[in-house]
């Protein structure tokens, strides 16, 4: 906070034409840093010199996005523009500005205005000097007061240029208008997404006129010249030359280092240039496919110009319907090589997925083989896991169809898998050639990188490193792999990849569940019980996978409440399996609730009363086994949760075939002499085992009244989903304490 006083001097200095540049530099700088600032004065009104007028119209813009300031600094800009300027003014101090008023308020200039500029940058695009600039006098004692006459400007491989001036033009000193033809060039992509198209029909707002031009523009590609273009025709014409050159002159090989650099940056820009122009006048599109294709062809094997690749493909998805052209040689390319060799670059990285979300749509309604390269994209999210996550949380859905759904599945339980083996391969590759000979089958490997070429393992590998979809594969035989590699699981890259693991499986049964049908579910009930034994070894990854399997299973089950009878088999196996209560007790606890909740005709007609059985038996030696008593060193804990689960769901079986109901009560009438054995209360906690009491005395009493307790847990089919028995479900510990109450009331307690 600066005293005003001290402010009002500041604008002073500021517009003061005697007072030398640095220190106005310095005034407009401070100025800047106070913004928003109250106290200004200042006004772009009646200022000539382009200097001061670029100094404080940039005090202004800092001002916060208020219209009527930014409109006056545009209006003020444009008007110098429009006519000639005086000896020592120039335009290259103005046209930075302009380009920050049509960012923050590209409405403040008028059609009239910006028809003026689009006609100025065409002429500072097209009929830049191709002499290069003259070197400022020395002042010098020594000084020659010879002048050294400017040569030609050249390429950047040293040629001289026989063609207009570019951005990609090299020269020891440049002249003002070769200025204004970089600075053009440099806020052309704004300029014409912000006015290029007004008045235009763009090829979304009517299809068919666009194709009638089209058809035209077969015909004769030149017509344009045959009539007196329009200011924003003309630059979009000259712009057109303008990037055709430079791609030409990016084929040509530079002296220096830097200015390959540029050569790239400058095709990216021509490229994404090229397809505004063809978004906003199709009649440049059949000129543009051919030449695009060229460049491609050009530069796909070199993995030195991969991010180019990137608007070359955005161009054939919008315009490759239009021209007829078949683009899917460019895309398989692009979506299948460059992942699986610079997946390790982080800003190739996320401008890939990036691009892939952006056009994750058209690519599913144009081309297949988007969807058929998931197992490459995902490499980029393997390696940069966590700056890319929320990329692939949007991305996720368009790649997930019934056909795609289980091997992604497998390859999101394998993301962690899937890093490591990429670290494995990075580290090979980097290996001398002397380094990489063959193995020896008959020995073991030692290390991940000799199992990286080892017979034993190299088609693990390839599967695990595979470029497209291969469903018809078992990912079983990566089992001996996921113990090969886990001297990497506490890898910091392994293990930020396995923290996204958990969420992106949350989605991906989100998604799938929108989708999925009787078939898919129970296939991916039965595999998410048998990959639960299948994941790679990291601290905690196990328990957080495990919490979202479990509350996604239940989301299967209440989707499909027939797969309890219809994969019986598999899920009788794993819920009668004890040890899955310590190892696995999310899912286990999901699946038994399961059981007890849709093992009823009121879900199946197929639920007979043998099944039922089958189901009670195995569970209830299951809880046998947890609550038998042992000597006080031998009794282990188990999650009560589980025992709780395991109690309940066996006394809605019972509800459902009352034939079962003694075996249940007297089940849980010996829980109390297990919660108060001493073997039990040296490893429970004691809130635990009166909790538990408390349950199974809740649930004996209910199985007191059948008929209550088949109508709490087995409504009828026209009942089950109505609001009334969801709220008796929601309440039913409320309802268990009512029904114990009335069984068992206590002094003063009158029912009603």
């Amino acid at each position: 906070r600066l005293d005003g006083k001290f402010v009002e001097l500041l604008q002073t200095v500021l517009c003061s034409p005697k007072c030398p540049e640095q220190i106005r530099l310095l005034c407009a700088a401070i100025l800047r840093e106070m913004s928003p600032c109250n106290d200004l004065i200042l006004s772009c009104d009646g200022i000539q010199d382009t200097k001061l007028l670029s100094l404080v119209s940039s005090v202004l813009l800092a001002q916060g996005n208020k219209k009527a300031e930014v409109s006056a600094v545009g209006q003020r800009i444009v008007k110098i523009l429009e006519r000639r300027l005086p000896e020592g003014q120039s335009a290259q101090y103005l046209l930075p500005v302009l380009s920050n008023v049509i960012s923050l308020s590209p409405e403040s200039l008028t059609e009239e205005q910006t028809n003026v500029v689009s006609k100025k940058m065409a002429d500072w695009l097209r009929y830049a000097s191709i002499q290069q600039g003259v070197a400022q006098p020395s002042r010098g004692f020594f000084s020659s007061s010879r002048t050294r006459q400017p040569g030609p400007v050249t390429e950047v491989d040293g040629a001289i240029a026989t063609d207009f001036f570019t951005v990609l033009s090299v020269g020891q000193y440049y002249t003002q208008d070769q200025w204004l033809n970089v600075q053009a060039f440099s806020m052309l992509r704004n300029w014409l997404l912000c006015y290029g198209d007004k008045g235009l029909n763009t090829p979304n707002s009517d299809d068919k006129s666009e194709v009638d031009r089209s058809v035209t523009s077969m015909v004769s590609t030149t017509s344009t010249s045959s009539r007196l273009l329009s200011p924003k025709e003309h630059l979009r014409e000259k712009a057109f030359e303008y990037c055709q050159r430079l791609i030409e002159q990016s084929n040509r090989r530079p002296l220096k280092k830097e200015d390959g650099d540029l050569q790239k940056a400058c095709l990216i820009e021509a490229v994404t240039i090229m397809d505004i122009i063809c978004k906003q006048d199709s009649s440049y599109v059949y000129r543009a496919v051919s030449f695009l294709k060229t460049v491609h062809s050009r530069i796909c094997g070199d993995a030195a110009y991969a991010r180019a690749l990137l608007p070359i493909a955005q161009f054939f998805l919008n315009h490759s319907k239009m021209a007829a052209v078949d683009s899917d040689a460019i895309y398989k390319h692009l979506l299948t090589d460059i992942p699986a060799e610079l997946f390790h670059s982080p800003s190739l990285a996320f401008e890939f997925v990036q691009f892939c979300k952006d056009n994750s749509q058209l690519f599913a309604e144009t081309s297949s083989i988007f969807r058929q390269s998931f197992p490459n994209l995902f490499k980029f999210l393997a390696w940069n896991s966590p700056p890319l996550i929320s990329e692939f949380v949007d991305l996720l859905p368009f790649l997930l169809d019934a056909g795609t759904a289980i091997e992604i599945f497998h390859l999101l339980l394998d993301l962690p898998c899937l890093t490591a083996a990429l670290d494995i391969q990075l580290r090979s590759s980097a290996l001398p050639t002397s380094k990489r000979a063959a193995c020896d089958p008959a020995v073991k490997p030692a290390t991940c990188l000799e199992a990286f070429r080892h017979p034993l393992y190299k088609n693990m590998f390839q599967y695990l490193l595979r470029t497209e979809s291969t469903p018809e594969d078992a990912p079983e035989r990566l089992i001996p792999l996921r113990q090969l590699l886990g001297s990497l699981a506490s890898s910091p890259r392994v293990v930020q990849c396995a923290d996204t693991v958990p969420v992106l499986l949350e989605l991906f049964f989100r998604v799938v569940a929108e989708f999925a049908d009787g078939p898919l579910i129970n296939q991916l009930v039965v595999l998410l019980l048998q990959r639960s034994d299948q994941l790679y070894e990291i601290p905690g990854f196990r328990d957080d996978v495990y919490r979202v399997l479990g509350s996604q299973l239940a989301m299967l089950c209440w989707l499909r409440p027939a797969l309890i009878v219809e994969q019986s088999t598999e899920i009788l196996e794993f819920s009668g399996t004890v040890s899955n209560i310590q190892n696995k007790e999310a899912i286990f606890t999901h699946m038994v609730w399961a059981i007890g909740e849709y093992m009823s005709v009121s879900y199946d007609k197929r639920c007979t009363v043998e099944q039922i059985s089958r189901f009670f038996e195995t569970l209830e030696v299951v809880l046998f086994e947890i609550t038998q008593l042992r000597p006080l060193a031998s009794t282990p804990s188990y999650a009560p949760r589980a025992i709780s689960v395991l109690m309940a769901t066996l006394t809605k079986l019972a509800a459902c075939s009352q034939d079962l109901i003694p075996r249940t009560s007297m089940f849980l009438s010996k829980m109390r002499t297990f919660v108060q054995s001493p073997a039990v209360t040296a490893v429970y906690r004691e809130e635990d085992l009166e909790q538990l009491l408390i349950r199974a005395t809740e649930l004996m009493n209910l199985l007191k009244m059948p008929s209550v307790a088949q109508f709490v847990f087995t409504p009828p089919v026209n009942v089950a989903t109505t609001r009334f028995q969801r709220e008796v479900n929601d309440s039913l510990h409320f309802a268990l304490r009512i029904v114990t109450r009335l069984l068992e009331p206590t002094p003063g307690f009158v029912p009603g």
